[in-house]
C-alpha cells in the first residue's frame, strides 16, 4: 500500500508543499510551487522518474528564491530517500520471510500481501517493500512471534524494567519529590563518514547530540573530542549538539568522536487529579506547545477522535491519561521509514494504527494540544542495558506540577509486548510511564523540527528529530547511507 492514499491526504500534502515555499495564496502560486505539486502527484502515482525530471527542470528556471531552490532540491532528494527505504522486491521479501518464519508458505505470504501486511509502493512500474517489513510483521502481528526463528527472549529485560520502575516509585514516595536515584554515565559517540562521502581534503561539518539540561538530567561534561575546536550549543537548547569540523582523508573514512559524562535521575510524579489547576496558556513559554506545528495538525479526524476518547471529561490530566491509554490499546509498534519522507507523522500513525516511538509520541502530542494541554517532544537515546537505541517520548505541562514525562511507546510496550509479565504487572508498568521515567535516558531534544546551532548550510537528513548526528560538506548534505553512528554507554557506580 502507499503511504499517501486518499484525496484528503493528497490535499494535505499539497498544502504543506505550498506553504514550504512561502506561497501567500493559491492565486499567487509560483512556478516552483506548481512544480512541487506536480512532482508530488507523479511520485504518489509511482512515477519517480517523472517526478525527478519535473523537479530538475524547475531547478533550472531563472529567478528562484533561496527558499524555493532549497525546497525543490529537498523534494528531489526525498525521492532517493524513499527508494532507499523501499529496497526489497517481492522475491527478496519472500526470501527474508522464509528465513525468519517457521513453516512459512507461499500461500500465506500471498494472503498477507493481499491483506496489506507489508508496506509496499509502486515505483516506476515495479512494487518494492520497505526494508524493515519482516521485523514489522512480528510487531504488528505478535501472534506470529512463536513461529519466529531465533526470536529474542526479552523476558529478563521486562522484569528488570519493572523492578527499576518500582524502585523509582518507592524512592519518590519516600523522598517526597519526583526526581530520585541519580545514576551517572560515561558515553562515547562516534559518527563515521564513509570513504568517498566527500572528496579528500574537503571540510566535513558534523553535529553530534549531547545531553541538555533538565531537572532529571544534569552534570554534563565534555571530556574529549576528535576536533580541537568543538562548539557546544547552550545547555537549554531544544536541539543540543556539539559541532565539529574535520577534513576528509584520501581512501579512508572520517571519524568524529566525543566522550562525555552526565547524570540522570528516575522520575515519578505523584499526580492527583483533584490538584490539577488551569495552565496559563497566555504564557509564551506554554502557548507554543498548544499550537499546531509541523506534524502537529488539528485535522477533523484528530478533533473527532479526541472528543470520542475524553467524552465529558474536563480534567486535563485525566484527558491526557485517556489519550495515553487509548494509544496503548489501539496502536502497534512498527519501525518507520525516514521522517523526512513523511509530511504528517501523527496522521500517519493514526491512519495506519501503527508507528515507531516518535510517531506514537507525535500522535499523543497532537491529541493533547488539540484540547489545550501543553505537550512537547523529547528525544535522544534509551540507554537501557540490552535495549540501547535511539528513542522519542514526550512531556506534558500540568499545573501545579510543571512538565511531566509521558512515554507512549513504553505504554504500548507494556500493554502489548511484555508477555513475561502478568496482566497486573503490565498495567503497573504501563501506568508508571504516565508521569514517570526511568533513568536510562539521554535527552538531547526538548522540541521537534528545531534548527541546529550553528545551522546546517544544506538540507537535514532528519528534519524532525536529532539523535544520530548530522553531516555535510560544501558540496551538500551527507545522508544516512553514507555514514554510521555508534553510542557506547558505561554506567559509573
Amino acid at each position: 500500500m502507499t503511504h499517501f492514499a486518499g484525496p484528503h491526504r493528497w490535499l494535505a500534502m499539497v498544502t504543506w508543499l505550498l506553504l514550504a515555499v512561502a506561497c501567500p495564496s493559491a492565486q499567487a502560486r509560483s512556478p516552483a510551487a506548481d512544480a512541487l505539486g506536480h512532482a508530488a502527484e507523479l511520485r504518489e502515482n509511482g512515477d519517480f522518474k517523472g517526478a525527478a525530471q519535473t523537479l530538475t527542470q524547475a531547478l533550472q528556471a531563472p529567478g528562484l528564491s533561496p527558499a524555493e531552490q532549497k525546497e525543490l532540491e529537498f523534494q528531489r532528494d526525498v525521492l532517493n530517500r524513499i527508494q532507499h527505504d523501499y529496497s526489497l522486491t517481492k522475491g527478496e521479501l519472500f526470501q527474508k520471510l522464509t528465513a525468519s518464519l517457521k513453516d512459512g508458505t507461499r500461500q500465506e505470504f500471498e494472503q498477507w500481501l493481499a491483506a496489506g501486511w507489508f508496506d509496499g509502493r509502486n515505483m516506476d512500474g515495479q512494487t518494492y517493500y520497505v526494508d524493515t517489513s519482516i521485523s514489522n510483521l512480528y510487531f504488528r502481528h505478535p501472534e506470529l512471534k512463536s513461529r519466529r526463528i531465533n526470536a529474542k527472549d526479552d523476558g529478563p529485560e521486562q522484569k528488570r524494567l519493572l523492578e527499576i520502575c518500582r524502585a523509582i516509585k518507592e524512592a519518590a514516595r519516600q523522598d517526597g519529590g519526583p526526581y530520585v536515584l541519580p545514576h551517572h554515565f560515561l558515553c562515547s559517540m562516534t559518527v563515521t563518514a564513509s570513504n568517498g562521502a566527500a572528496p579528500a581534503g574537503a571540510v566535513l561539518r558534523a553535529w553530534l547530540p549531547i545531553p541538555r539540561q533538565y531537572p532529571f538530567q544534569n552534570e554534563f561534561k565534555l571530556l574529549a573530542s576528535s576536533a580541537p575546536d568543538s562548539e557546544l550549543a547552550p545547555e537549554t537548547s531544544p536541539i543540543r549538539s556539539v559541532y565539529l569540523e574535520q577534513r576528509a582523508s584520501s581512501g579512508q573514512p572520517t571519524d568524529f568522536e566525543i566522550t562525555y559524562s552526565y547524570s540522570a535521575r528516575g522520575v515519578c510524579f505523584n499526580l492527583k487529579p483533584e490538584a490539577i489547576g488551569r495552565a496559563d496558556l497566555n504564557d509564551p513559554a506554554l502557548a507554543r506547545f498548544v499550537a499546531e506545528a509541523p506534524h502537529v495538525v488539528f485535522t477533523d479526524k484528530i478533533r473527532k477522535l479526541a472528543r470520542e476518547i475524553i467524552g465529558s471529561e474536563t480534567n486535563s490530566m485525566l484527558q491526557a491519561k485517556a489519550f495515553y491509554d487509548w494509544i496503548g490499546g489501539n496502536i502497534f509498534y512498527s519501525f518507520a521509514r525516514e521522517y523526512s519522507t513523511l509530511t504528517n507523522l501523527s496522521d500517519y500513525c493514526l491512519t495506519h494504527r501503527y508507528g515507531d516511538c516518535g510517531q506514537e509520541a507525535m500522535l499523543f502530542i497532537t491529541l493533547c494540544r488539540s484540547q489545550g494541554i501543553p505537550a512537547r517532544w523529547q528525544s535522544g537515546w534509551n540507554t537501557f542495558p540490552g535495549g540501547k537505541d535511539i528513542h522519542d517520548w514526550t512531556e506534558i505541562y500540568l499545573a501545579p506540577y510543571g512538565w511531566v514525562p509521558v512515554d507512549p511507546w513504553a505504554g504500548i510496550y507494556a500493554a502489548r509486548y511484555c508477555t513475561a509479565l502478568s496482566d497486573a504487572e503490565r498495567r503497573e508498568l504501563h501506568d508508571f510511564y504516565f508521569g514517570g521515567l526511568d533513568y536510562y535516558r539521554m535527552a538531547a531534544n526538548g522540541d521537534h523540527s528545531m534548527t541546529l546551532d550553528p545551522p546546517k548550510k544544506t538540507m537535514r537528513s532528519d528534519d524532525v528529530d536529532f539523535q544520530r548526528g548530522e553531516l555535510e560538506w560544501e558540496g551538500g548534505n551527507i545522508y544516512f547511507d553514507k555514514y554510521s553512528y555508534k553510542l557506547d554507554v558505561q554506567e559509573l557506580k
